[in-house]
């Protein structure tokens, strides 16, 4: 389903370069614990950033899963080219990464 958001005369253009057709895409990520990495959970449509954040909590957060909520511009999210990469994520050193290493229970999350 699709539509046009009305605009009112006085109406400004979308502040992140968006189209004038609806409402800017915010990018959401989202924090379960305290100490943990915030993970992206989706997206949401937003007037401004203060609106996507309440609408990204209510759409992501529920049921209290999170304890902190970024909302990016998706206009302002820049990525690598795979193709360009080259040996960017070649894994050279993998002593980086001991994943051969088991970690205690008693140590938690890590």
């Amino acid at each position: 389903m699709s539509y046009d958001v009305p605009k009112s005369d006085d109406e400004d253009e979308p502040e992140f370069g968006g189209s004038t057709k609806g409402w800017p895409l915010w990018e959401v990520f989202v924090r379960a614990n305290r100490g943990l990495n915030h993970v992206h959970t989706g997206s949401v449509h937003a007037a401004d950033a203060e609106t996507a954040v309440q609408a990204a909590r209510d759409v992501y957060t529920r049921r209290s899963e999170g304890v902190s909520v970024w909302v990016v511009p998706s206009t302002e999210i820049h990525a690598s080219d795979p193709d360009e990469a080259g040996d960017w994520f070649d894994d050279h050193k993998p002593y980086r990464h001991p994943t051969f290493y088991e970690i205690p229970d008693e140590v938690g999350q890590m």
